[in-house]
């Protein structure tokens, strides 16, 4: 995990860039750079994963171009020799070396070719301007605003661009930028066909295409650990991950002391795959004297997400400090393709359909903010089996009829897909889903809303809620997240598509809390 930012312009104020470019300096602990290209500038924070030595330090420079890259690469061992075959030499192991020779060969083109979760930014001192483009997920986040000269900024966090930029907002994925427009390269939500596999074939491909995304992903030149939660989808990854390797995987599990429903499962789905297993316990008082930290470093008041990062965030920090783990793979991503709790009332395939669409568009504003977040705060990578470009576009393109809930269980597809073939006990493969803010412990969400509850008075609630014209809180707690927000992120709620919900249109949906525990069809998930 790295942080870039880009400068395209005549900087106004020196000290405020390098102020917010210090702020992420924990996405890349390792080494700085900031390289003036005549016309601006490109800032680089490096954490080290593919290609460890100095050599692989950006900015990259050819041909009076410049790039920086917080991404992954996968297969550009392989694009690397097509290009050596072009003439063009490089002098580094590091996989976002060929960006400039990939966008000097192919210009914007490039972008659509790259089997990649990135984020870039690209001087081309042909012309005097700046490209910059994101992964069609958004899995590696981007940030633009303009300075007050109408320079255009472009940044890994928010955090970077507070004090410098009026307005942030979250640069689109699977678009780029150039000449003053925003151009999409890949809408990833939307199938181009539908697949009409049968259900066997569609599973089959399904488990083809996700070990294909585990295995891409278990290559790094540093220590690879596995966030494992005791659900369906990070013991799938685990578990794939742990056929595919020749030690034990080195595996991590948080919850609270008292209640916590995951680490039990969690220990379970370890011990069935003999990995290398930690549990990290957590208080009620870290809990609530991390919250503010937490938001902070989300950049969000969405309630489903700050609750969520409570645990990741410290599992990752326990994970920084006592580990030499840089680089760890979660199981995001597989709720959004396969269905929620609360997708089981989809009133029919199309509805559902167009609810993953919506779900996969929005991601970067929410679980892949919160992964992205508390991961890279703690100098570690994420990497996200789940959104596997090959593998998203062929869930996605499947006939929504298959994927709706008509067999008793939800994300049948994913279970059916590995059954019967060892990878996991079937008290995890056909476990019910808990969602993962109640799973470290039914507690923890108690603790947060009892600290809103003691914060303001039905009064207050009442007064100050309406200070908020978009995104209005609705709870007392959704008021103590939006107010720590605004702390930091002051006038910058449009960076979120507001609050993470159930579709309130459905029947069995019209909830005023995200937690699927108030849905009906919650039953067994919780126990």
């Amino acid at each position: 995990m790295c942080s870039i930012f880009g400068y395209c312009g005549e900087v106004a104020d020196r000290a405020a860039f390098e102020k917010g470019f210090g702020e992420t300096v924990s996405r890349g602990p390792d080494d700085t750079r900031v390289t003036d290209t005549k016309k601006g500038l490109l800032g680089f924070h490096r954490l080290a994963i593919m290609g460890l030595t100095p050599s692989g330090m950006q900015p990259f420079e050819l041909g009076g171009c410049f790039a920086v890259c917080n991404g992954e690469l996968y297969g550009f061992r392989r694009e690397r020799e097509k290009l050596k075959n072009k003439g063009y030499s490089f002098k580094s192991d590091s996989d976002c070396e060929i960006i400039l020779p990939m966008y000097l060969e192919y210009g914007t083109d490039m972008f659509g070719m790259l089997d990649a979760e990135f984020a870039c930014i690209i001087y081309d001192g042909r012309t005097g301007e700046y490209v910059a483009a994101r992964d069609p997920i958004g899995i590696r986040p981007l940030y633009y605003g303009w300075d007050r000269n109408g320079v255009m900024l472009f940044a890994s966090e928010p955090k970077n661009l507070v004090g410098l930029a009026d307005k942030i907002m979250p640069f689109p994925p699977g678009h780029y930028y150039k000449g003053g427009e925003f151009v999409c390269y890949c809408d990833i939500a939307k199938p181009l066909t539908i697949c009409r596999d049968g259900l066997e074939t569609a599973c089959g491909k399904i488990r083809e295409k996700l070990i294909e995304g585990v295995e891409k992903r278990l290559v790094a030149d540093a220590n690879v650990g596995f966030l494992l939660s005791g659900g369906l989808d990070s013991s799938l990854v685990c578990a794939i991950a742990a056929k595919k390797s020749e030690k034990p995987i080195r595996t991590f599990a948080i919850g609270m002391s008292g209640d916590a429903i995951d680490l039990k499962y969690a220990r379970q789905a370890a011990d069935y795959i003999g990995a290398d297993h930690t549990e990290v316990y957590m208080t009620p008082e870290e809990v609530i004297s991390s919250l503010e930290e937490v938001i902070r470093i989300l950049g969000t008041y969405d309630i489903t997400t700050v609750r969520a990062s409570m645990g990741m965030y410290l599992v990752c920090k326990a994970i920084h400090r006592q580990t030499d783990i840089r680089v760890l793979l979660t199981g995001e991503i597989s709720d959004e393709l396969f269905g929620y709790k609360y997708t089981d009332f989809a009133p029919d395939a199309n509805a559902f359909q167009q609810e993953a669409e919506k779900r996969i568009r929005e991601l970067h504003m929410y679980d892949v903010l919160r992964a992205d977040r508390c991961i890279s705060v703690n100098s570690l990578e994420a990497r996200v089996p789940f959104g596997d470009l090959e593998f998203v576009k062929y869930v996605m393109c499947l006939d929504p009829e298959m994927k709706l809930n008509k067999y008793g269980k939800g994300k049948y597809l994913l279970r059916h897909a590995f059954e019967g073939l060892g990878y996991l006990p079937d008290e995890i493969l056909w476990r019910e889903k808990a969602a993962f803010s109640d799973a470290v412990g039914h507690s923890m969400v108690d603790y947060l809303k009892e600290h809103a509850e003691k914060k303001y008075t039905d009064r207050e609630f009442s007064e100050l809620k309406h200070k908020y014209t978009y995104a209005e809180p609705f709870t007392k707690e959704s008021l103590l997240y939006r107010e720590i927000f605004e702390q930091y992120y002051p006038g910058q709620a449009e960076m979120i598509a507001g609050f993470w919900m159930p579709n309130k249109n459905w029947k069995g949906c019209d909830v005023n809390d995200p937690s699927a525990r108030v849905l009906s069809n919650y039953g067994d998930s919780g126990k």
